[in-house]
């Protein structure tokens, strides 16, 4: 890398950029910090400047807000002024970034460059450590700049990238447990990974690459993602929706009357999860409450245990399905036929083994004749590798089938089941995939 350039998408605001470091009597400044970067130096501590004139002090009271000392010399703290611009949003990316932007890429010295070089190579080496399946995200990690972006510098970066492999090697979580726990036992402290903090925004990139967490933004979207790998903000906010689960005295009331019941993630890490049984050894899994709520209404008592993941799998989701396998149910999962379900299919896959119901190439073709108003199938596409030819199905027609648009003949899988076993029969159904 021969030159310092501003980070992939960092902006300045290049008015208010001008007025504030433009003026002639900064140009002693800006080239101290151009020397400074040009030798590989951290931008922190203090410059100073010999016998300033009055335009040289006037333009130093301007940028810091404040006059500046009266003695024969004038200093400028780096960090006072790195702080400024990021905190007016002149230079949300700090100094360094603004320095570029006003007077053009500053060239690395050639032993700096190697030395610097050398020392960034050896703060990310702990990505090599992670798991085989963050190899591909290590090796984009150290392409896109995000850890020079939040370290700056090799030695901030280096803890940096420690702590986030450290992390990311006991991850997934099983069970799942609060993420200020996980910290405690893991890093340097309960607070490590709080919103906001470099490592946090790191170990979070991991976690998506590791889970296959969707993209999104807000605090709800962050809560699932880190839940994703079992880190959970609370133990009560993760919910899980079923039917005709048995092994509680809730559950088995809920199951006699033939009525949805909610299991939160607190009881399922609990004794809970350990005593839900099933009676035939089958669970259907679904995508959306409707079909739930249909399977109740049909069939009331009588359905097949049902677990609804109600889109991305919550934790609580992702430990009860874990506990089924783990006991011996058989899983057979549907989701809506469009880019988000089969990621959902996917994740779930991770967790536990699961057998496509009416969730095949076949069906997907079946369904898509079924669609009287067809909607667009968006997003990146992505594989199905229960199903190969699904993913090229989908993509040759490009259409979107909600789980709602076959509902018909989800409940007829479902009576099916729920008349073999009342018949005594002892395998479940399992259709679809054909």
């Amino acid at each position: 890398m021969d030159v310092n350039l501003p980070p992939a998408g960092a902006k300045v605001d290049g008015e208010r950029l001008g007025r504030l470091l433009g003026d002639p009597g900064l140009t002693w400044f800006l080239e101290r910090v151009r020397q400074r970067m040009a030798a590989g130096r951290p931008l922190t501590g203090t410059v100073t400047l010999a016998r300033p004139d009055d335009l040289q002090r006037r333009a130093a009271e301007r940028l810091l807000g404040r006059p500046p000392s009266a003695g024969r010399s004038l200093t400028v703290r780096l960090d006072t002024v790195d702080e400024v611009l990021r905190r007016s949003g002149v230079s949300p990316e700090g100094l360094e970034t603004a320095v570029v932007a006003l007077t053009g890429p500053v060239a690395l010295r050639a032993e700096t460059r190697d030395r610097l070089a050398e020392a960034w190579e050896e703060a990310l080496a702990p990505l090599d450590t992670v798991n085989a399946e963050l190899a591909d995200w290590s090796r984009r990690i150290r392409e896109d700049g995000l850890v020079r972006r939040l370290a700056r510098t090799p030695d901030t970066a280096g803890p940096l990238v420690s702590a986030a492999a450290r992390a990311l090697r006991a991850l997934p979580a099983d069970p799942p447990v609060s993420r200020a726990a996980f910290a405690a036992l893991r890093l340097s402290g309960a607070h490590a990974l709080d919103e906001g903090t470099p490592l946090a925004t790191l170990v979070l990139s991991g976690i998506r690459a590791l889970t296959g967490f969707p993209d999104g933004a807000g605090a709800g979207w962050r809560r699932g993602a880190w839940a994703s790998a079992g880190l959970l903000m609370d133990d009560v906010s993760s919910t899980v929706l079923t039917l005709n689960l048995r092994g509680t005295p809730a559950l088995d009331w809920t199951a006699d009357e033939g009525e949805p019941a909610v299991l939160t993630l607190r009881s399922l890490t609990r004794r809970t999860a350990n005593g839900i049984t099933t009676a035939t050894g089958d669970v259907h899994v679904c995508e959306n409450p409707a079909v739930l709520s249909a399977a109740a209404d049909d069939l009331g008592p009588a359905c097949p245990p049902m677990v609804c993941l109600q889109g991305q799998p919550s934790a609580a989701a992702l430990t009860l399905l874990r506990g089924l396998s783990a006991r011996g149910a058989v899983l057979h999962h549907h989701a809506d036929f469009d880019w988000g379900g089969v990621r959902i299919a996917t994740a779930l896959g991770r967790v536990a083994p699961w057998r496509p119901w009416r969730y095949g190439a076949t069906d997907y073709r079946a369904a898509v004749t079924g669609v009287s108003e067809p909607q667009h199938l968006t997003g990146t596409a992505a594989a199905t590798p229960w199903d190969s030819r699904l993913a090229t199905a989908m993509t040759e027609h490009g259409v979107r089938v909600e789980e709602e648009s076959v509902l018909d003949a989800l409940l007829s899988d479902l009576r099916t089941a729920a008349h073999k076993a009342a018949r005594g029969g002892a395998e479940g159904f399992s259709a679809g995939g054909r």
